[in-house]
């Protein structure tokens, strides 16, 4: 695995500063990852991603598995290729997809049998097919299949770890592509011992790294931040930590102190597109007919292209135009917003001040309202 590996450079408290090394480039830890769910992140370019200062990008092998399909996309070099992206790729495993499908579904120990969402045609996702598609995006990071359930039915939380164990060591028997890394997935809800079971069973399998999944789906706050620590001192300290799909700056900032490195989130841009912007002191509406003369940036502190030169009123002029320019300038900020934030946190970690930057964080970010920012 000479093309993959993760070095821990530091630790403050129980936060981590690392590297990241994969074929297409290096990642400094912690790391937010923009989501490219069908190849693209919305309404952001790949040039305006490396320029706000992405280093990794996730796509979703559901999507893409359906629309164009693994084959056309390995036939058109690949996902780096296809989208324009040289840099670090992450690609999911589809499993949360298929089973947010609901009613449209069939789980047994094989597999599972799902209706498409886009023509309702029958599908089948097994691990090693999930595992196949994944080798055919060729993406640097690629995750094992899982099951994701609700995270308080005990009695179903146990199948599907169960399920998502058996499936890990499926995943691992098919994967081929030694050039792409193989993450495990910790499952089990919002229970302690579910928890430490499942990430002592993924830990003894000795693949390049872990992700967490099953949380961020309807359990508190505090009970995703309860389980966090308790699996910080369960994982391995040489491997990284992905938090699946957890993105707002507060959880990446309590996330980062429970010893997680990668994270990744639709959330950034899917605010941008219902016209909300992320700062460091809350979130602004940019709608709001109080920015309607606002001369100011979104962030005086930001160095993003949209702050360096537009206003909060040139914003709502856009959003009340229904002009597609507003969803690209408030994605580029909020992306460059988390990416910044997760900068400081790094430096914070190597300064040995992980702590006191939190509560500063907090501080700031508890005492204004969204329209004061």
């Amino acid at each position: 695995m000479s093309d993959f590996a993760f070095t821990l450079q530091a630790r403050s408290g129980r936060a981590r500063a690392g590297l990241l090394a994969t074929p297409h480039g290096q990642v400094l830890t912690p790391v937010f990852a923009p989501v490219g769910t069908q190849a693209s992140v919305k309404a952001v370019s790949p040039d305006q991603l490396a320029a706000l200062g992405a280093s990794l990008v996730l796509a979703n092998t559901y999507h893409l598995h359906l629309r164009p399909g693994a084959e056309r996309v390995a036939e058109l070099g690949g996902l780096h290729a296809f989208m324009a992206w040289p840099h670090p790729l992450l690609t999911d495993s589809g499993g949360f997809q298929v089973f947010s499908l609901a009613e449209a579904r069939r789980v047994d120990d094989d597999g599972v049998t799902f209706r498409s969402h886009l023509d309702g045609s029958p599908q089948r996702l097994t691990p090693e097919s999930a595992m196949s598609i994944q080798e055919l995006l060729g993406a640097d990071i690629m995750m094992a299949f899982d099951e994701c359930a609700s995270p308080y039915d005990r009695r179903r939380i146990e199948d599907a770890m169960v399920r998502t164990h058996a499936w890990a060591e499926r995943c691992r028997s098919a994967w081929s592509r030694k050039d792409q890394a193989l993450f495990g997935i910790v499952q089990g809800g919002v229970f302690p011992d579910l928890r430490l079971e499942s990430a002592r069973f993924i830990a003894d399998l000795d693949l390049p790294g872990i992700a967490i999944g099953g949380l961020s789906v309807g359990e508190t706050k505090d009970e995703m931040h309860s389980i966090l620590e308790i699996l910080d001192p369960a994982l391995p300290e040489d491997r990284p930590r992905y938090l699946m799909g957890v993105g707002s700056p507060e959880d990446l900032v309590e996330g980062v102190l429970r010893g997680i490195d990668l994270f990744d989130c639709v959330l950034p841009t899917r605010l941008a597109r219902n016209h909300a912007a992320l700062t460091r002191l809350g979130r602004l509406h940019l709608r709001k007919a109080e920015f309607s003369a606002d001369p100011r940036p979104i962030d005086a502190a930001c160095d993003c292209y949209a702050c360096l030169h537009f206003s909060r009123a040139y914003l709502r002029h856009l959003i009340v135009a229904r002009e597609m320019l507003a969803s690209t300038l408030i994605s580029i900020h909020n992306l460059r917003t988390l990416v910044r934030l997760m900068a400081d946190l790094r430096q914070s970690i190597l300064d040995g001040e992980a702590e006191e930057f939190a509560a500063r964080f907090r501080t700031a970010y508890r005492k204004h309202r969204p329209s004061e920012a």
